[in-house]
């Protein structure tokens, strides 16, 4: 449940922002009732609040009655310098890797204990995935997740682990001794792969892409079917990400 708000003296601007809590990538659109439930506040508040939102360009009504993030609010999304520098030196080699490959192409970053999808290419021709962009993915079950968890030091690792591995499929690694060999593997390599790990019939490759100071700040991936051959995917994608971390760095 997103953003809890029932509490006396809470200021307006926390209020405002319970309010935008609410919509997440699951949520992408949701009712005056159901924003009054997910945010704690009395319905008559959360019309009011949802009114001045409109009104200032935050928020957007659709034509069933429900509510969605509104443009301005993306537009001032997309100013957020480090992940739009970001963004701009990876999307010309996502393109590259796209082409040749029309499978999916991912671009994460690490939030609190998962990858943050940034940026995402498909087509109707690539292998089905539950990522979109603003998604979050596990990064014990996939392979952006891999490369970003194995760079980013032991007590991540240890509150991953801590807090208990969800399986998400027969193969999903949920051992921490299974994790931690795989991880040694992926900073041995350059490369991490997920084989069915997140979804069945999917496999993926990534790498991550590296500050100067060798910390991680975003993972680089390829999602594609099982039957693909993710070992001639690998060094395209390592390549790739070292180009991104060249030019955004």
């Amino acid at each position: 449940m997103a953003g809890r708000t029932n509490t006396p003296g809470q200021t307006v601007s926390r209020r405002l922002l319970a309010v935008l809590d609410c919509f997440d990538v699951a949520h992408p659109a949701l009712s005056l009732t159901e924003v009054a439930t997910r945010s704690g506040l009395p319905v008559s508040t959360a019309r009011r609040l949802i009114n001045e939102l409109r009104n200032w360009g935050g928020l957007e009504r659709l034509e069933d009655g429900r509510y969605r993030i509104g443009i301005r609010l993306w537009t001032i999304g997309t100013l957020a310098p480090q992940q739009r520098g970001l963004r701009e030196a990876a999307l010309p080699y996502m393109h590259d890797l796209f082409r040749a490959t029309q499978e999916n192409i991912q671009l994460t970053v690490l939030d609190g204990h998962e990858a943050l999808c940034i940026e995402k290419i498909s087509s109707d021709k690539a292998v089905p995935t539950q990522t979109h962009i603003g998604g979050r993915l596990p990064l014990h079950a996939t392979g952006v997740g891999k490369a970003l968890l194995a760079f980013s030091g032991r007590e991540l690792f240890g509150a991953v682990t801590e807090a208990g591995m969800v399986r998400m499929t027969p193969y999903t690694i949920i051992q921490p001794g299974r994790l931690a060999a795989a991880l040694a593997e992926v900073r041995k390599s350059g490369v991490a792969y997920s084989c069915e790990e997140m979804t069945l019939g999917a496999v993926s490759v990534a790498a991550p892409i590296l500050r100067l100071d060798g910390g991680v700040r975003a993972a680089l991936g390829i999602v594609a079917h099982s039957r693909a051959a993710v070992d001639r995917l690998a060094p395209a994608v390592r390549t790739a990400a070292l180009g991104i971390a060249r030019s955004s760095n």
